[in-house]
């Protein structure tokens, strides 16, 4: 399935999946913020590739009401991967219109850990990613913003809470 506010984001995964004659796979043209209640429960992996705008501001905020619309879309267990880029003097302004610190700075990891378990994941992993790793994800503006400028990439890595485990219980 892919997600998209922008339907020409979508054009091109779309067009493959038809030409290859793949009919399990769905696009659907949404913003984060409105994720329609018929995705409820259906992943098991929810991927977000060097959001930018809002997308970027719910997941490095975080915005705790946005990702549990986000966890809305997962299965208990399933898993949540974000991919972030900053160029540090060049996205400064973008950083600050949105209201996010710096994506390097060391308390990224404890903001992030309080935002997501409110939304109903657990962090397990946020780390830098090398250039070179990036180049090797499966994104062609993954690969293109891996060459170039001085730009630092993190890799956040989260599971959906059951219902159970949200509630806080053993």
């Amino acid at each position: 399935m892919g997600i998209d506010a922008n339907a020409a984001g979508l054009r091109p995964f779309s067009g493959r999946a038809l030409r290859a004659g793949l009919s399990n796979v769905i696009y659907v043209r949404a913003a984060v913020e409105d994720l329609p209640p018929a995705l409820a429960g259906i992943a098991d992996h929810v991927s977000v590739v060097l959001p930018w705008g809002s997308l970027l501001a719910a997941v490095a905020g975080p915005s705790t009401t946005v990702l549990r619309g986000v966890r809305g879309l997962c299965r208990p267990g399933a898993t949540l991967e974000v991919v972030l880029g900053c160029e540090p003097v060049r996205d400064l302004g973008e950083l600050a219109r949105l209201g996010l610190p710096a994506l390097a700075e060391a308390a990224l990891p404890g903001r992030l850990a309080a935002g997501y378990e409110a939304a109903g994941f657990a962090l397990t992993c946020v780390r830098p990613i090398a250039p070179g790793d990036l180049a090797r994800w499966p994104s062609t503006w993954a690969r293109r913003l891996a060459h170039g400028r001085d730009r630092s990439f993190l890799r956040v890595v989260a599971r959906a809470s059951s219902a159970a485990e949200a509630a806080g219980a053993c």
